[in-house]
């Protein structure tokens, strides 16, 4: 069970068994002399004695705590913090040896440490540099084929997706890798004329409907065994083409992931992630409206610059001058932008089957939440908060603002984003993503032990995870 505690806070019971150990050592002594003794003290007496010792024992050691968290405890920690932050997400955290200058040779020992590693990790070597120059001219080169391509696991998911293809996607739901290619397509005149039982979809042409039933596509599919399949479709001429907004987009893990039993029994880096903002008329949950909203979604610990949600919302009243000077949304900027009953749907389809992320959440998901009755959207999804993910990692005594966050994981906000839903949901994706591996590093690797550690933080800010999330069954993409 101590095991599970703070430094800080064991070293504190330790102080206070000192404390209560004194006191009632002294009790027995002067109850000893007392009963052996033909003393004229009263019972009263004695006992105010006790009392008076026990207050100047307990500031006398509270005294002495305080000098010892300051100097000992709170530097343990800070080097122990600054040296997670190097050995799991490569962020040079300087120890200051000021701050531990009673802890003796630990604090040079490890900045030595912290330098030698940050030493051997500067420069990445030539061949990963020259993955990454490949890994662009391949992105670049597939995005200007006039051939829309989908390749799809054996599990029928998107793990890629070109730019042209992304298009296609987008007039039927938001492009999403990982979803099922039936949340797009009717793909029944496929299966149907598949010939081996052992094969999702059938080689060669086939015409399908979308998933609403409003198109027809041809589509080329052509196998890769056991990995799944490509997909080809005809360019969308129709469609404005911007490889820039819509770059290729993929993901390889996803050909040999395979997701098995509950939401709670997945590990961290399985988890697809929404991370979203929004900026409002004030700051009442009950009262107050969105005027911005915008996400980005994190997969296999990084930031998908494809798949990203970011509007205006018009809020159907005139935003408060005190609320524009935070954000700077005026009236004019969300004049021409849809009402709240267009956006939430939209969203809610970009987040299905997604952990949503924000920072302090039970503000963003409660505004989302009063929307539920309006919009017909259900906001049961799992949360993540990275106030908490914060306090888990850095103790709750440490600074947990967006600000003083990215300080720590050395992240930087431009003046002209911070305060604007798209640039506070892309810090806050980063700060997710330099956050999963510190936590992993403290034994946290599923969501469950994810869940059961913030919920240790209720005093600092309340948990929003329902019960049947800590008990979902196995997520579904299914619409």
């Amino acid at each position: 069970m101590l095991r599970s505690l703070s430094l800080r806070l064991r070293i504190f019971l330790f102080f206070c068994l000192l404390a209560v150990g004194a006191i009632a050592l002294a009790a027995v002594a002067l109850g000893f002399v007392w009963t052996r003794t033909d003393s004229e003290w009263t019972a009263s007496e004695l006992t105010t004695v006790i009392l008076l010792f026990g207050f100047l024992n307990t500031g006398l050691v509270l005294g002495i705590w305080l000098l010892f968290d300051e100097n000992v405890a709170r530097p343990i920690e800070g080097l122990s913090t600054s040296l997670r932050l190097r050995a799991h997400s490569g962020i040079e955290d300087s120890i200051k040896a000021q701050a531990a200058q009673y802890l003796g040779d630990l604090a040079p020992a490890a900045r030595a440490l912290s330098d030698a590693l940050a030493a051997s990790g500067d420069q990445p070597p030539e061949q990963t540099q020259r993955l990454l120059q490949d890994r662009e001219r391949l992105t670049a080169l597939l995005s200007e084929i006039p051939i829309a391509t989908i390749l799809v696991n054996a599990a029928g998911e998107i793990a890629l997706y070109d730019a042209q293809a992304g298009a296609i996607l987008s007039r039927i739901a938001a492009p999403r890798l990982g979803a099922p290619l039936s949340n797009y397509f009717d793909l029944t005149p496929a299966i149907g004329a598949c010939a081996r039982a052992n094969r999702r979809l059938a080689e060669g042409y086939v015409t399908v409907p979308d998933s609403n039933h409003a198109e027809t596509f041809n589509l080329q599919i052509k196998s890769l065994g056991a990995e799944g399949d490509v997909i080809f479709l005809d360019a969308d001429t129709r469609a404005e083409r911007d490889t820039q907004s819509r770059p290729l987009v993929f993901d390889f893990d996803l050909l040999d992931q395979k997701l098995e039993g509950t939401i709670t029994a997945r590990r961290l880096s399985e988890l697809n992630f929404v991370v979203f903002d929004t900026e409002t008329t004030g700051l009442s949950v009950a009262k107050d409206a969105i005027v911005e909203l915008a996400a980005a979604r994190v997969l296999n610990g990084r930031i998908l610059d494809g798949e990203v949600f970011e509007t205006y919302v018009n809020p159907g009243r005139p935003i408060p001058a005190a609320s524009t000077k935070i954000h700077g949304v005026r009236d004019a900027d969300v004049a021409q932008s849809p009402r709240i009953e267009e956006v939430i749907p939209a969203f809610h389809d970009f987040a299905q089957s997604a952990v949503l992320v924000a920072h302090n959440a039970p503000f963003d998901i409660g505004l989302l939440r009063q929307q539920e009755v309006q919009t017909g959207c259900s906001w049961d999804h799992p949360v993540v908060d990275t106030v908490l993910l914060s306090a888990v990692v850095f103790g709750i005594s440490a600074d947990h603002s967006l600000d003083a966050l990215c300080s720590r994981l050395s992240i930087e906000i431009p003046a002209r984003h911070r305060h604007t839903a798209k640039g506070d949901a892309r810090a806050t994706a980063e700060a997710l993503i330099r956050l999963l591996p510190l936590l992993q590093g403290k034994g946290i690797e599923t969501f469950g032990q994810l869940l059961n550690e913030t919920s240790k933080f209720g005093r600092l800010l309340r948990d929003i995870n329902s019960d049947h999330v800590r008990n979902a069954p196995e997520m579904s993409d299914s619409p």
